[in-house]
């Protein structure tokens, strides 16, 4: 992905939920995983779990953290990194903008623990 890309409506994640958006869409490599928390800020990382082929969009958001719904490995959504076993590699993460009612994917998040190709 190099350019911004649309890949939601603000309406489309309740707070404290959780969707996967097509890499097609998105222009990335996984299917993402687009997380709102609470308090209504959104964040995306890739929906592959590190440690099992699992969907992280099918998991639980609390705070800035997306729990595994098959093993329970916890991820930050903010970076990516692997915070409970059983994984132990980090998932890429994102930089998303809110523009308005539009929620836009515009690259790698800087310094994330899974932006490393």
């Amino acid at each position: 992905m190099s350019e911004p890309v649309k890949i939601a409506e603000v309406a489309d994640v309740e707070p404290g939920q959780a969707v996967q958006i097509d890499h097609r869409m998105a222009g990335t490599g996984d299917n993402l995983c687009l997380a709102r928390t609470e308090s209504g800020e959104f964040f995306a990382v890739d929906n592959t779990c590190t440690h099992s082929l699992a969907w992280l969009a099918d998991g639980w958001v609390e705070g800035d953290t997306i729990e595994c719904p098959v093993h329970a490995a916890a991820f930050c959504l903010r970076t990516g990194e692997a915070l409970t076993l059983p994984a132990s590699e980090p998932v890429r993460a994102y930089q998303v903008e809110v523009r308005g009612s539009e929620v836009w994917l515009v690259g790698l998040r800087p310094g994330a623990a899974g932006d490393a190709p």
